[in-house]
């Protein structure tokens, strides 16, 4: 069971990496196609998830810049406000509480804006009520972490292990935010690519 959790890691990482260079040629052809640098945006948060450290930090940071390019070119393009605001949000995850908490409001108010402009939509609507939640859960995160830096373990051996424990913890909650728009970019590319029905 284990290898085959790896396989299947391993040929999502190649799906989205093939993803990711074919955004990058269709950008060349067309710079400003907004629906191609949102699914490039996209992308490149997926692809973070197999990323770690500055790497990972780097690959959401260059996700923004794709998003935010997209925004620019129609500014009421709701699937790229919703990709941003999840993209802020994993961000916010791997920051400290000041700069955690401006992520995490700019990310609320991308989820409110993809509702104001789609407002039938459940994924947004249920992205900016988990948004309302997501500043108390990052403070527990961070508490337990301090409380683990904190209590008992004074050989450094066993500090360095609470210390990456508490990253794998964030990391996993960054992969899980990521799993879920990696299901719904998934979903979305599947209708997108469904053959028409046959004619009655």
């Amino acid at each position: 069971m284990e290898g085959q959790g790896s396989e299947m890691e391993l040929e999502r990482f190649i799906f989205f990496e093939h993803a990711r260079k074919a955004a990058e040629a269709q950008h060349e052809k067309d710079p400003l196609d907004a629906d191609n640098l949102t699914r490039w945006g996209g992308v490149l948060m997926e692809l973070s998830q197999f990323q770690s450290g500055p790497d990972c930090i780097q690959m959401l940071k260059d996700s923004v810049s794709k998003l935010e390019d997209a925004l620019k070119i129609n500014p009421h393009k709701h699937d790229a406000l919703w990709c941003l605001g999840n993209v802020l949000t994993s961000q916010a995850f791997l920051t400290s509480d000041p700069e955690a908490a401006v992520g995490l409001r700019k990310a609320a108010e991308c989820f409110q804006k993809a509702v104001d402009e789609d407002p039938g939509n459940e994924l947004y609507i249920k992205s900016l009520e988990m948004s309302a939640k997501a500043p108390e859960l990052h403070a527990h995160i961070q508490s337990q972490g301090l409380k683990r830096a904190t209590t008992g373990a004074s050989g450094s051996n066993v500090q360095g292990s609470k210390k990456k424990a508490n990253s794998d913890l964030t990391y996993d909650i960054l992969g899980w935010v990521i799993l879920a728009f990696g299901i719904v970019a998934w979903v979305g590319m599947a209708k997108s690519n469904a053959p028409p029905p046959a004619p009655r």
